[in-house]
Order: C-alpha cells, then sequence, then structure tokens
C-alpha cells in the first residue's frame, strides 16, 4: 500500500509539474498576445505597414527594332538555364543510372557541345559524392531556346512530369538579340547594365538614342496579406516599350555590306564604311561599317560608326563648293579657267592637280577634279574676306546637326577663318577638302539634295512608331526646302555624270550599260602621328544613280588600301558600283517588267524575253501557269535547237543546267558571275571539237 501510494505521489507531481509548465506557457503566450496587439501595437503596425507598404517595380518589356518591312533586327527573347537537384525529395537515381546511355546519347546528337561519353560523366559526376554533398542546383546546360528546352524535357528521365523525383529545374532569362546577326550591328546598338543604373538599358547606336521609346514605362507591384500569406500584387501594370520601324531594307543592306567587304579584302584597306539613302525621302536603307578584325582570320566586322565621325573628305566636297558657286552667279559652267600646273595662292603652298592642264571650264573641274580650278573659283568671291565663305557654307543648313538617331553623330567641322593672309590660305584648302572634319553622311546629304532637285531632305534612319495603339509614320523633313534653285542641282547632275561619263572624268571605268552613275571622286592623305600627311590615303566615291532619274544616293569611303587598287575609282566608286547593278539585276531600280502586258510584235506575235525556267519542259509549263501568263504571253520559253555535234544554245539556263547540256554534247565549261547564263562563247550552233571548252557568263 505504501508503494502505491508514493507511485500515486509521483504521478500527481507530475501533473503538477506539467500543469504548471503549461500554465507558464499560456500565461507567456497571453503576455505576449496583451503585448503585441495593446500594449506594442503601434509599434508592430507601423512595421506590418511598413512590409506590405514596399513596391517592387516591375521591368517593362523592351521594345523591338524592325527593318522597313517589318523584319526583327533587335528583340528580345528568352533563354532557359537547365539544372539538377540531386537531393531533392523523391530523386530516382536508380533510374538515371539505367537510362544514363541513352540520356548521354540523345544530348550528344542534339547538343555536341560534350560527347557522349563527356555528357555521361558530367551528368554521374555529383552522384559520387556522399548524399549530403551532393549538389542541388548542378548545371546541366545553359542558355538554351524553348524548343531546345522542350526536347530536352522530353529525353528519358527526364521527361517524368515529376521534378521532385529527376530534380530537373528550369532558370529563365531574358537577352536582345540580333537575329540578323552582324548586319547594321553599330547601327542598331547594344543594350546592359551601366555603371550609373543596374537597370538594362541602351548602351549605343538607336538602343541608346532611343531608348526612352524602347524602354517602355517600369510597373509597380505591392505586397498585399492574403489567407495562405503575403503576395506580390501589380498595382501599376508595366507600359511596353514602343518598336521602333528603321528605314533600314534587309536586301538592300545586305548588298551593301558582301559589296565593301569584297572591296576591303580585294585592297586590305584598314576600314571602310557605307551608306545608302533614298533620294525622295532621306531614309537610310542601308548603313555598313566594317573594320579589319584584330583577331586573326576574322577578316572585317562591324566598327565604330564612322558614318557620323568627321574626316578630311577630300574631292568630294568639291561638289558643295562648285554647288555655291553655281548658285550665286560666281561663275557659269561654260567659263573658262587659266589652271596650269600649280598655282600659289596668297602665298601659302602651291595647290597643284594630279591631272595639270593649261586651261579647263568650269564643268571641267568636277569633271578633272581640279584643285587649282576649285581654289580659283571660290577665291574669286571671297578672297577680300575668306570668313565669309563659312558663313555661306552655314546658311545652307550643311552645318547643324541632323540628329539621326546613330549614337556618336557629329556636325561638321568648318571652321570660320579670319580675314587675313593665313585666313585666305585656309580658305584655299576648305573648298577642295582640307583643313574641315566632314562626316561621311553630311557629305552624301548634299549629293542627296543635288539629286532631289536641290530640296535639302534630312537623313532618317527611324520611319515610325509601333506600340499599343500607337502606329505613327515619321514625317519627312528637310534641312532647307530648297538648299539651291533646281536650275543648279540640274547643272550639279550634269558635271556630276560627267565625272563617270565625260572623255576626262576621273571615274571613267564606273561605266555601264545596265545603270548610269553620276558622282565625284575624292582622295584624302591622312595625317601622320607627327602632324604631317604621309603616303596613308582616305578614299572616297560620292554619287547617285540612275543618273537620269536619280532614286537612290550612295557614299562609300575606304581607308588606306594595301594592294591591287589604290585610286578613289577603283576602289570606293567600285562598292557603289556593283551596289547599283545589284539593285538593278534585282529589280530594285524600278527595271522589272510585268511580262503578262508585254507588248506583240511587228508579226502580232507575243514577245518574249530572254528569261527560261529549265531544260525541262515540265518545269517551263508550270512556271509558265504559276505566274498567269496566259498561252499567248509566252515570256518563258527554251533556247532554240541547234543541230546535233554543235554547241547547244544554253543562254537562259541556270548554270546546272547549261553545264549538262553541254558536256552531254561533249564541251567543257568555264564560268564566271553567278545567276543565269546571260552569255556563252563559242556562240550556239558552233561547230567546233569535241572537249573544246564552252566559256559562260552568268548574272542575276
Amino acid at each position: 500500500m505504501a508503494a502505491k501510494s508514493d507511485n500515486r505521489k509521483k504521478t500527481l507531481l507530475r501533473y503538477f509539474l506539467i500543469t504548471i509548465v503549461i500554465l507558464l506557457f499560456c500565461i507567456a503566450i497571453v503576455t505576449k498576445l496583451v503585448d503585441t496587439t495593446i500594449i506594442s501595437a503601434d509599434k508592430w503596425n507601423e512595421k506590418a505597414n511598413s512590409e506590405l507598404s514596399k513596391t517592387t517595380v516591375i521591368t517593362p518589356e523592351r521594345g523591338d527594332i524592325l527593318a522597313a518591312d517589318g523584319s526583327v533586327l533587335a528583340t528580345n527573347l528568352s533563354f532557359y538555364t537547365l539544372r539538377i537537384d540531386y537531393r531533392s525529395e523523391r530523386f530516382m537515381e536508380g533510374r538515371l543510372r539505367q537510362q544514363i546511355d541513352t540520356i548521354a546519347d540523345s544530348l550528344a546528337t542534339y547538343f555536341p557541345i560534350r560527347t557522349a561519353a563527356q555528357w555521361r560523366k558530367h551528368i554521374l559526376s555529383p552522384l559520387d559524392k556522399p548524399d549530403s554533398l551532393r549538389p542541388r542546383a548542378h548545371r546541366l546546360i545553359r542558355n538554351v531556346s524553348y524548343a531546345d528546352m522542350m526536347k530536352i524535357k522530353s529525353f528519358p528521365f527526364f521527361n517524368i512530369r515529376n521534378s521532385n523525383r529527376n530534380g530537373l529545374t528550369v532558370e529563365t532569362t531574358m537577352k536582345r538579340v540580333n537575329p540578323y546577326g552582324s548586319m547594321a550591328r553599330r547601327s542598331i546598338g547594344t543594350v546592359g547594365q551601366t555603371l550609373q543604373c543596374s537597370e538594362i538599358h541602351g548602351r549605343s547606336g538607336l538602343e541608346g538614342a532611343l531608348d526612352s521609346l524602347l524602354y517602355g514605362i517600369p510597373g509597380k507591384a505591392k505586397k498585399i496579406p492574403l489567407t495562405r500569406g503575403i503576395v506580390n500584387w501589380t498595382d501599376t501594370p508595366a507600359t511596353p516599350g514602343y518598336n521602333i520601324l528603321t528605314t533600314i531594307d534587309i536586301k538592300m543592306q545586305d548588298i551593301v555590306e558582301n559589296e565593301l567587304n569584297n572591296i576591303l579584302n580585294h585592297v586590305d584597306a584598314d576600314w571602310g564604311v557605307a551608306v545608302l539613302m533614298d533620294v525622295r525621302t532621306g531614309d537610310i536603307k542601308a548603313i555598313s561599317n566594317l573594320e579589319k578584325s584584330k583577331t586573326a582570320g576574322q577578316g572585317y566586322i562591324e566598327g565604330m560608326n564612322r558614318a557620323v565621325l568627321g574626316y578630311e573628305p577630300g574631292s568630294v566636297i568639291k561638289t558643295l563648293s562648285m554647288m555655291i558657286a553655281i548658285e550665286d552667279g560666281i561663275v557659269r559652267p561654260t567659263d573658262v579657267l587659266s589652271t596650269g600646273a600649280s598655282y600659289a595662292y596668297a602665298g601659302g603652298r602651291a595647290i597643284s592637280d594630279s591631272h595639270g592642264v593649261g586651261s579647263m571650264t568650269v564643268a571641267e573641274v568636277i569633271e578633272r577634279s581640279s584643285n587649282i580650278g576649285m581654289t580659283k573659283i571660290i577665291t574669286k568671291k571671297y578672297d577680300s574676306r575668306p570668313g565669309d565663305f563659312y558663313s555661306r557654307v552655314k546658311a545652307t543648313g550643311f552645318l547643324e546637326p541632323f540628329n539621326t538617331g546613330i549614337t556618336g553623330e557629329r556636325a561638321p567641322r568648318f571652321d570660320s577663318v579670319p580675314n587675313n593672309r593665313g585666313g585666305r590660305i585656309t580658305l584655299s584648302r576648305q573648298c577642295y577638302g582640307y583643313a574641315t572634319e566632314i562626316p561621311p553622311l553630311y557629305t552624301l546629304s548634299i549629293y542627296n539634295a543635288i539629286a532631289n532637285g536641290g530640296r535639302y531632305v534630312r537623313p532618317r534612319l527611324v520611319g515610325g512608331l509601333r506600340g499599343e495603339g500607337v502606329d505613327s509614320v515619321m514625317p519627312v523633313t528637310y534641312v532647307r526646302d530648297q538648299v539651291c534653285s533646281p536650275q543648279t542641282a540640274a547643272i550639279m547632275r550634269d558635271m556630276l555624270t560627267q565625272v563617270v561619263w565625260g572623255d576626262h572624268g576621273t571615274a571613267r571605268s564606273l561605266r555601264s550599260d545596265k545603270v548610269r552613275i553620276a558622282g565625284k571622286t575624292g582622295t584624302c592623305y591622312m595625317v601622320s602621328a607627327t602632324g604631317g600627311y604621309d603616303s596613308r590615303k582616305r578614299l572616297a566615291f560620292c554619287g547617285f544613280f540612275p543618273a537620269e532619274n536619280p532614286q537612290y544616293s550612295c557614299i562609300v569611303l575606304t581607308c588606306h588600301p594595301r594592294q591591287n587598287a589604290f585610286g578613289a575609282a577603283s576602289t570606293s566608286g567600285v562598292v557603289l558600283k556593283n551596289i547599283a547593278l545589284k539593285l538593278y539585276s534585282r529589280g530594285m531600280l524600278g527595271n522589272s517588267s510585268d511580262y503578262r502586258s508585254a507588248p506583240d510584235d511587228e508579226n502580232n506575235r507575243p514577245s518574249a524575253a530572254m528569261l527560261y525556267a529549265s531544260a525541262s519542259d515540265d518545269n517551263t509549263s508550270h512556271l509558265t501557269k504559276a505566274i498567269d501568263l496566259g498561252p499567248r504571253h509566252s515570256a518563258i520559253r527554251k533556247p532554240a535547237e541547234t543541230p546535233g555535234g554543235s554547241v547547244p544554245d544554253v543562254r537562259g539556263y541556270g548554270l546546272r543546267d547549261a553545264v549538262a547540256a553541254l558536256e552531254k554534247r561533249g564541251f567543257s565549261v568555264s564560268f564566271s558571275g553567278s545567276g543565269y547564263v546571260a552569255s556563252q562563247s563559242p556562240m550556239p550552233g558552233s561547230r567546233v571539237p569535241r572537249g573544246s571548252a564552252v566559256a559562260l557568263s552568268l548574272v542575276e
């Protein structure tokens, strides 16, 4: 009985102690509750309000940069990084080991950054560690597209829907991408963080210049209490940035970049720049800045925007000086100037011409690119007050900023000179392209104005804005409604045409029976590190085409060629000529024909163009029907038959069909160019020995 009594006492004591603990715990809870809800209520309410009043910035979606036809030049894309959590609660290690060979083979097939053996090691190596030391975020692969991510999720083991079993996690990042690669990249620009701001903003090019429009308006999110916790609640939604519609034409941009790159490789130049502009609107249709890569084997890459940086322009600026002289009546095109071999104006260093003659007309000053002639024309008016020439140039609007949106754009440096001997000497250099710094785009603008009948249209790279409820088109604007009269513009067009087509033109090599080019060559020696001019040269050609009805103006500048070609016409001029011919060959100069409305010939038969679909009758018939030519307008026809053993007619064939037809009759083939066969030698029907070579000339 005593033992039972002792046990009872011990049990009651335990209950008593437990009860005391519970009571103390309850007292503590009540005390804390009273303190929280009554005594310290203000403090906790203030803390709660501060947490709930915190706002989170919602980053807006950055707008796209578009080409003139709506093609995307810069946009935002999501990329994904896949990781494996080897310590997830129900990770199926056995199944992973069982299927690892299939997984590794699949990854090696679609993602050959590793071999199958390397993928196997990459995935299994974390399993060699103790469970507690296995990584929770082992990177499988990074920066893959959505399609690639879904493909990986379809592989064995990773196709398990429960991520707790395969440990697969996905991180999403947004990146700015250029679908067309390096095309016009400097003009499009880049984005990134800056020293002043951790947000992603435009840093260069249009991305930087139009960042306020592209970035959009950030939104705000605040925290609100719900039953299951505190969540972010969008208070003010983010407004996406505008899509910027540029004036860039993708096809023209491709032509300009390729032709510039070709000549730079041919002459081994340091760098080159080319700009193509629409005469009527000032739309920059293509702009390319290429420079030799410092990394061996990379060739030429997109460089700094030299189209808007200032350089001594050389003789291409004579066109501006001559336009002023003609407009102001200083001279007439038919006036004759005595030039001679050299001219030491105002006691300065003698001015000379590379192809000097005793005398020439004013019109020939441009055709022959005479420094002496240009100096005599300008100093005739401004000899006593050389500073007035600056004022006259300024009045044209040539020195005003264009604000094209291209980062780094600089207005021309064209100094006002004093009315003394030094000023007169400087004037004599300024008028033919030295002692100034003119960005190529500004030089181009004057040629464009001349091609446009004197209307000085402002170059532009932005054509419009697109966004929610907005679809605007930027209007064409003018630096001056008329920089010169239409009559002066016509005179200048004739002078510039003679540079190519005149008997003494400095660009006679640029003649073409397809497109008549007008323009001006320019050569400028570069300043050395010691301050004087050295043998290095910048070579320019600026002009427009077709000369009789200008549609596009273009400037090309090539710096320091080292081989094959060393003249302005044979380097920069060739680029402009090839651009014009490529546009012509693609029907981009208004030269395309509609063969369905082709006129009948004198025998009342439908005329037929030299255009062939194929050597196959079926292909020819199919194409004729596809473009709805009809039975009478057989614009697409096969070449004429020739007797067996003679040279077949392959004009109009593609290269593959032409080679097949010629080799079938036992002839060998050589060819030049690309596209379809425009001419052949020997002529069709000629009797030549089997095995003879037939030369084909192809055009696009």
